[in-house]
């Protein structure tokens, strides 16, 4: 089995009904929205703690880390624990743990050079041109986007544009009692 064989690259994003990830000014207070369906799944700590551990390293742009720098510095909890967490970009950004590694160098090469050899559950989490350059570069083997019940009307939307069409199955899909709801496609490759 090939190193390729052996990962996956998982792009997750949050985003509102209307496909947004975030407003205008980058902010993501409306994620704080909740809902009430019944019959959804109860998305309890054990349960998250649970899907947590399934994720060896995650992948984010410079906003996004800024933005979970944030929630840090205001003593929310940091999201991505003691995981490796790669942050791409060519600021001098302040290095908040020791899991944190900045790559400002071919993305590519750090995902099939590096990241499949090492890990096999990688997640890229943000933001939108980190996202839409892993699908034009074909590194990303499934797509997880969580559906927040609101509308917000403008913002930085899920992708960038696409240049072309990328074809994808949907392989499950899942609702939780906050009124969340997660599809996971696969990525179709061509034959």
């Amino acid at each position: 089995m090939s190193e390729l064989d052996q990962s996956r690259v998982t792009v997750h994003m949050a985003a509102s009904v209307d496909g947004f990830i975030a407003r205008r000014d980058g902010s993501v207070d409306w994620m704080e929205t909740a809902d009430e369906f019944a019959g959804g799944t109860i998305m309890d700590p054990g349960f998250v703690e649970a899907f947590l551990k399934t994720i060896d390293c995650y992948v984010m742009g410079s906003r996004t880390y800024e933005t979970a720098l944030r929630f840090d510095g205001q003593g929310l909890t940091w999201p991505y624990g003691d995981k490796p967490t790669f942050v791409l970009t060519t600021r001098v950004l302040p290095r908040n743990r020791e899991s944190v590694e900045f790559y400002s160098g071919d993305l590519t090469q750090l995902v099939t050079g590096r990241l499949r050899a090492e890990f096999g559950s990688i997640w890229v989490v943000g933001g939108a041109s980190l996202c839409s350059a892993c699908l034009r570069l074909g590194l990303v083997d499934e797509i997880r986007y969580s559906i927040l019940p609101i509308l917000i009307g403008d913002g930085t939307p899920f992708f960038e544009r696409l240049e072309s069409d990328i074809a994808l199955h949907l392989a499950e899909v899942s609702a939780y009692r906050s009124g969340v709801v997660e599809l996971r496609y696969d990525v179709r490759r061509e034959k």
